[in-house]
C-alpha cells in the first residue's frame, strides 16, 4: 500500500516538473526564427522525390489480390483445423464406444456368474 502511494507521489511530481519546464521554454521557442532549407537541399529533396515516384514499388500493388491471398490462407488454416478437430472427435467416439462394449461384456459376465451361484 505504501509503495503505491510513493509511486503516485513520484509520478505526479514528475508530471508537475515536466509541466514547469515546458511552460518556461514555450516563450523561448516561439521567439526562435524559422530556418528555411537552402536551395541546394530543396533541389536534392525534389530529385529524391522524383526518383521515388519513378521507382514506386507499390505502383503495381493490388489490394484486392492481397486481400484474396490473406482470405485464402485463413480459409486453408480453418479447414486444416476443422479436419484435425474432426479426427480428434472421431478418436474420442471410438474410445467411448470401446469402453461401453467392455462395460457391457463385464456386466453380462457378472450376471452369468451370479445366476450360476444360485
Amino acid at each position: 500500500m505504501s509503495y503505491e502511494i510513493i509511486a503516485l507521489i513520484i509520478f505526479f511530481g514528475s508530471l508537475i516538473g515536466i509541466g514547469v519546464i515546458v511552460f518556461r521554454k514555450i516563450p523561448v521557442l516561439v521567439e526562435l526564427p524559422e530556418i528555411l532549407p537552402q536551395k541546394e537541399e530543396r533541389k536534392l529533396f525534389l530529385k529524391l522525390k522524383e526518383k521515388i515516384k519513378i521507382l514506386n514499388p507499390l505502383k503495381s500493388f493490388s489490394y484486392e489480390i492481397f486481400l484474396q491471398q490473406i482470405l485464402s490462407k485463413i480459409r486453408i488454416l480453418s479447414l486444416k483445423s476443422e479436419n484435425k478437430i474432426g479426427g480428434w472427435l472421431q478418436k474420442l467416439r471410438e474410445r467411448t464406444q470401446k469402453k461401453k462394449i467392455e462395460e457391457n461384456d463385464n456386466y453380462w459376465e457378472e450376471i452369468k456368474k451370479s445366476t450360476k451361484e444360485k
